[in-house]
């Protein structure tokens, strides 16, 4: 006997809070007085039963605050920048404050001392965690870790959040920890390399490594806010600060022409100042964040898997992984990026000039443009790879012209693929020059 299919139509329901009661009320009809949700659902009868659909907006708010000397014990922002004005007050009243702070243990040889001492004068109950927060141990294992110890130190996982100080590697592990603890609690990002200050740090996602992939464990969970302070870089080591640079490149090729012509112009001399005191560091740092939270913002779950900011992390992740730890991250992003720049030359979105302004725009920053282990069948896994998990498309940022750019869903055709490698490593390649 065939199902009955019929149904009635779907009746639509409002959640209104009366009494500190939610109750559901239909749209069209009278609406009690209450708090309102954002939340709907959806109920349909049928003759197989009654079914019903949860929409409920998740919204996150969170600030991204540059501020300089965050260290200095009469600076509030490590403590309190987080909070807005009104909640200030309150936040004041609780006694103790409690902070648990992971910082990466270079960091930590670097300026430990300044974090105890911050807290120390602000009376704050505290613990600090050193850990070796490097892409090797980037694992479940480090995560476990830090959640014993904020088990065991014990924080109100709603008003005292977890502090991450250090590079991406560490502002990735503590988000996920964070988000697992207890079902999420809040956490500070504080980033102490330029590449974290411009791309990691200021987005929702966290992640480990897994099974070989990096970050293949993750979630989407913003820090309740991320504090930058450009002194840190001071005692970075100059490959670190053109690690860095290669993220910012990369939202210049794809959108800012103007800071694309700042780095041609000035990159070499902010790596020699290490982006500090001078109006050229601080337009393009801000520029980098501004570009990049205009991307991420609207898309802050990847809902839409087209992209810019994907631009130079097709090939770059299992490069990275495979020759690890002879390449940094941004590193890997720019040999992407560059043999990404021989392709859009030979489909004719860019013109010589321009990729030859590109590579040596590339060369000032100081970073590599080629790599013996990119090679054909690499970069071939990498899109397959990439085509699998693209709900069927590859979609593909590539540069259109210096600082603008358009996402292709359509495979690198073979004979390109082939001519761009083989052209990429003539001219780029120190062993055939």
């Amino acid at each position: 006997m065939p199902l009955d299919n019929s149904s009635s139509p779907t009746t639509k329901f409002n959640l209104v809070q009366v009494n500190g009661t939610w109750v559901r009320q239909r749209e069209e009809g009278q609406r009690a007085e209450g708090r309102l949700s954002d939340a709907k659902i959806f109920e349909k009868k049928s003759h197989q039963g009654v079914s019903w659909t949860v929409v409920s907006p998740i919204v996150f708010t969170y600030k991204v605050i540059q501020s300089e000397s965050l260290l200095d014990p009469r600076n509030d922002t490590l403590l309190w920048g987080h909070l807005d004005v009104e909640d200030l007050n309150t936040a004041h009243m609780s006694q103790p404050v409690k902070r648990f702070i992971v910082i990466d243990d270079t960091v930590h040889q670097l300026y430990g001392a300044n974090v105890r001492e911050y807290f120390d004068s602000r009376k704050v109950v505290y613990k600090v965690l050193s850990l070796p927060t490097t892409e090797e141990n980037k694992s479940l294992e480090l995560v476990t870790k830090i959640l014993q110890e904020v088990h065991e130190f014990g924080i109100d996982r709603r008003s005292e959040p977890i502090i991450a100080i250090g590079g991406g590697v560490c502002l990735d592990v503590v988000g996920l920890a964070a988000s697992l603890y207890r079902r999420r609690t809040p956490y500070i990002r504080v980033p102490t390399t330029l590449l974290a200050y411009v791309d990691a740090s200021v987005g929702a996602k966290t992640g480990v490594n897994f099974a070989g992939g990096k970050n293949k464990l993750g979630s989407y969970v913003p820090p309740i806010a991320t504090f930058l302070d450009r002194t840190f870089f001071q005692t970075l080591p100059r490959r670190q600060l053109s690690n860095g640079m290669a993220e910012i490149l990369k939202m210049a090729l794809m959108k800012h022409r103007g800071l694309y012509e700042l780095l041609e112009a000035e990159g070499s001399k902010m790596l020699d100042s290490k982006l500090q005191c001078s109006d050229a560091a601080s337009t393009c740092t801000r520029v980098a964040i501004e570009t990049m939270l205009e991307e991420l913002a609207p898309n802050l779950w990847e809902d839409d898997l087209d992209r810019l900011v994907d631009f130079g992390h097709l090939i770059s992740p299992q490069l990275e992984m495979k020759v690890l730890p002879a390449l940094l991250h941004g590193e890997a992003v720019n040999i992407d990026m560059c043999f990404m720049v021989y392709v859009s030359h030979l489909r004719g979105l860019l013109t010589a000039e321009e990729k030859g302004r590109i590579f040596r725009c590339m060369q000032g920053l100081e970073l590599p443009v080629w790599h013996q282990d990119c090679t054909v069948n690499l970069i071939k896994n990498s899109l397959s790879e990439r085509l699998k998990h693209s709900a069927g498309s590859l979609r593909m940022p590539l540069p259109t012209g210096l600082g603008q750019a358009e996402i292709f869903h359509d495979p690198i055709e073979e004979d390109i693929l082939s001519v761009a490698h083989q052209m990429w490593t003539r001219e780029l390649s120190p062993t055939l020059k």
